[in-house]
C-alpha cells in the first residue's frame, strides 16, 4: 500500500497551482504530493489559433508573482488594458480603465494550454510526482486520511485529500456531498475570433435580450468570444457556416473592431450555477469547480479557485495540527466564506440582471451603468470586483 501525505485528484489549472503553492512549504516538512491527472499533459506547448484561454484578474497576477510564475505566464498572456461594458439597443456604458485605477491591466488572458505548461514545468519533482494517465474511481475515509483506488487496480493512502476533478465530479457525488444548482437554461459558445481592427487590449462585455456576450483580447490580435444564448439558438448558431455565424455575430456586437474576418472552432457548454454544500471534512478538500462552478461572463470562476488555492496552502502551511486536522480545514473554509459569497453572487446578479429583457429591469441597469460614470465609488468597487480584489485588501 503506497501512501503519499497529500493527494490531489486533478492535475488541471486549478490542481497543478495547488501543487505548485504548497511544493516549498511540503520539501521544508518532507511531505510528498501526488497528482492524480486521467489526461497526460503535453511535452510541450504547441499554438494554436483554437486554443480555450482563460481571463486571470490582476489578483490572480499577484498570486502567480509571488509563486514566481508570472514571467513565463506573461510572455504569452495579453493584457486587458480596458473594458467596455454596454447594452445593445439602450443608452448605458461604460468603461474600466487600468491606468484609472493604478495598475498596469485590469486582467490578463492566457491560453489554458500555455498556463498548464508553465505550472508543470514549475512543477519539484522531488516534492510532487503524477500519476497520469489515472483515474479515482473511489475514495474511503479510513483512519486519518483517506484511500484512493485507482483505476490500474491499486490504492494509495494520503493524510490530505483534494477533491479538483471538475464541476461535474462523480466522486463528488459518490461522497455524498450535494451540490446547490440553479440551472440558467443558456449555454455558452466559445470561439476565438479575428477581428479586422487592432484590440488594443480593450475587452467588451455586451448585454442583449438574448443574453450576454464577452469577446476578451488574445496573442496576435484574436479575440476570445464567450458568447450566452439560450439552448436551442446556442445550437443553431453552432451549426452556421463561418460567413452566416460571422453576420450574426457582428450583427450583435457592432464594428467596435471593424469587419470581423475569422472564426475558429465553435463550442458549447450547458451553463448553471453549482455550488458544493460541503467544502470540507476531516482529511478532505473540495476545490475548484468541484467547490463552486460560475457563469462564465463575468470571469470569475478560475480566479475564484486561485484564491481559494493561496487560502489553504497559507492555512496547511500555517498549522502545526497534524495534516488533514478538521479544525485547520474549517479554519480555510471560513476564512474564504465570504470571498465565495460575494463572487458567486456578483456572478450570479450580474448575470441575471443582464440577462433579463424586461423593460424595467433594462431601464434599471442601464441607469446603473450610467452611475457608475457618475459615482466613483461604485465604479471603484465594481472595477475591484472585476480584478478579484474585492474582499482581499492585502492584494
Amino acid at each position: 500500500m503506497n501512501r503519499v501525505n497529500i493527494a490531489i485528484v486533478g492535475g488541471g489549472l486549478v490542481g497543478a497551482s495547488l501543487a505548485v503553492a504548497l511544493q516549498a512549504g511540503a520539501k521544508a516538512r518532507g511531505w510528498k504530493i501526488v497528482l492524480i491527472e486521467p489526461f497526460a499533459p503535453g511535452d510541450s506547448y504547441q499554438p494554436s489559433y483554437d486554443a480555450r484561454s482563460s481571463a486571470l484578474s490582476f489578483g490572480t497576477r499577484q498570486i502567480y508573482d509571488r509563486l514566481g510564475l508570472w514571467p513565463a505566464i506573461s510572455q504569452r498572456s495579453e493584457p486587458i488594458r480596458q473594458i467596455h461594458v454596454s447594452d445593445r439597443g439602450r443608452f448605458g456604458s461604460t468603461r474600466l480603465v487600468a491606468s484609472e485605477e493604478g495598475v498596469p491591466a485590469l486582467g490578463y488572458v492566457v491560453e489554458n494550454a500555455w498556463l498548464g505548461q508553465c505550472l508543470w514545468q514549475a512543477l519539484d519533482r522531488e516534492v510532487v510526482s503524477w500519476r497520469c494517465p489515472a483515474e479515482v474511481t473511489a475514495m474511503q475515509a479510513v483512519q486519518a486520511g483517506y484511500r484512493l483506488s485507482l483505476n490500474d487496480d491499486t490504492q494509495l493512502d494520503c493524510d490530505l485529500a483534494i477533491l479538483a476533478d471538475g464541476g461535474r465530479s462523480g466522486l463528488r457525488e459518490q461522497l455524498g456531498i450535494a451540490v446547490r444548482e440553479r440551472p440558467y437554461d443558456q449555454s455558452a459558445l466559445i470561439a476565438n475570433i479575428t477581428p479586422g481592427e487592432a484590440h488594443l487590449g480593450q475587452a467588451f462585455e455586451r448585454f442583449t435580450e438574448d443574453g450576454p456576450m464577452a469577446l476578451l483580447p488574445l496573442p496576435d490580435n484574436r479575440c476570445a468570444l464567450v458568447w450566452t444564448r439560450k439552448g436551442m439558438d446556442a445550437r443553431r448558431l453552432v451549426e452556421l457556416d463561418e460567413k452566416t455565424f460571422l453576420a450574426q455575430l457582428q450583427d450583435v456586437f457592432g464594428y467596435r473592431l471593424g469587419p470581423l474576418r475569422q472564426v475558429g472552432a465553435r463550442h458549447l457548454y450547458p451553463l448553471s450555477l453549482v455550488e458544493a454544500q460541503e467544502q470540507v471534512r476531516p482529511h478532505l478538500v473540495v476545490l475548484g469547480n468541484a467547490a463552486h462552478a460560475l457563469h462564465p461572463i463575468a470571469g470569475q470562476g478560475f480566479n475564484l479557485s486561485l484564491r481559494d488555492v493561496q487560502a489553504l496552502t497559507e492555512a496547511l502551511l500555517a498549522s502545526t495540527a497534524a495534516l488533514g486536522d478538521f479544525a485547520t480545514l474549517r479554519g480555510y473554509r471560513q476564512r474564504q466564506q465570504l470571498d465565495q459569497q460575494l463572487t458567486v453572487g456578483f456572478s450570479d446578479q450580474v448575470t441575471r440582471l443582464f440577462g433579463a429583457s424586461r423593460p424595467v429591469l433594462a431601464l434599471g441597469r442601464n441607469l446603473g451603468l450610467l452611475g457608475l460614470d457618475l459615482l466613483p465609488p461604485a465604479k471603484r468597487w465594481f472595477a475591484r470586483q472585476a480584478m478579484g480584489l474585492g474582499t482581499r485588501p492585502d492584494l
